[in-house]
């Protein structure tokens, strides 16, 4: 069967056998005891990874208390998949980006794959993207967390061969509109063969790079 009930979810065990991808617990809106339930019953149960995202501080605390592998940012992880040996590089615009760049590296990192975050490379000081340039030369596919106006992924796409991933983050003074800008700058990209997620989606732009890296592309 390929799902297990609680009294207030149905977890699905096989989703990584049809997709290649287990499926996520996101607590946002869920109380803490249903985040535990799930997640205890995801380790009980299944043999796949398990990763909590969007935690509050106080689920968070509680399920630190089940000794995860890897946690930061509202994310938590466990039991991760053997490591691929695939790579995948994570760019920061800013500082203010990292929870949605750490959301991405620690999903990655979850499903067995190498990633790493550059930060603070935006293009305000776009000597700092051009020093940095040599440490995405490892990277099969780049992830680019921006808000703003969501300009450092069209710059990269400019500048590298690897697949990238934007994602507009919800940053940025008045006219950025919580993340919008950016993400409509991102999609209206003069740069050709940008993929863009959802405002501040660092899981979904993690599974997104997954499913490039298992392809070989």
């Amino acid at each position: 069967m390929s799902e297990q009930p609680l009294d207030h979810a149905r977890l699905d065990h096989q989703r990584g056998q049809r997709i290649d991808l287990p499926e996520a617990v996101y607590c946002q809106g869920k109380t803490v005891q249903q985040c535990v339930e799930i997640v205890e019953e995801f380790l009980a149960t299944g043999t796949d990874a398990v990763i909590a995202t969007r935690a509050t501080q106080e689920q968070f605390e509680a399920l630190s208390a089940l000794e995860p592998l890897a946690s930061g940012h509202g994310v938590l992880s466990w039991r991760h998949r053997p490591t691929t040996g695939r790579t995948a590089i994570i760019a920061a615009a800013g500082t203010s980006d990292l929870p949605v760049a750490d959301e991405c590296r620690l999903t990655l990192q979850a499903l067995g794959h190498r990633a790493t975050v550059i930060t603070d490379i935006g293009v305000a000081g776009l000597h700092r993207l051009l020093d940095a340039l040599p440490e995405f030369e490892g990277g099969e596919v780049i992830v680019a967390c921006a808000g703003m106006e969501g300009a450092l992924p069209t710059v990269m796409a400019g500048l590298v061969a690897q697949p990238i991933i934007a994602v507009p983050t919800s940053v940025g003074y008045g006219s950025s509109f919580d993340g919008v800008t950016a993400m409509m700058g991102m999609m209206a990209s003069c740069a050709p063969g940008i993929a863009v997620v959802g405002i501040d989606n660092g899981y979904g732009a993690a599974c997104a790079a997954h499913r490039i890296l298992r392809s070989g592309s």
